[in-house]
């Protein structure tokens, strides 16, 4: 059934399963998607700590 699914679409899935991953694991920060031809290719992450 994992077949069915277009490629671009299972992209897409993976890519918000990173970034859903990215935000349980930051308290303070900021998430930066890089996307290139429609397709996102690094997921950067800024954390802040704060004393």
């Amino acid at each position: 059934m994992t077949q069915d699914i277009p490629p671009a679409l299972r992209n897409l899935e993976e890519s918000l399963a990173k970034v859903r991953e990215a935000l349980q694991d930051l308290r303070y920060g900021q998430i930066s998607l890089t996307v290139h031809d429609g397709r996102v290719v690094q997921i950067d992450v800024t954390e802040k700590k704060r004393f």
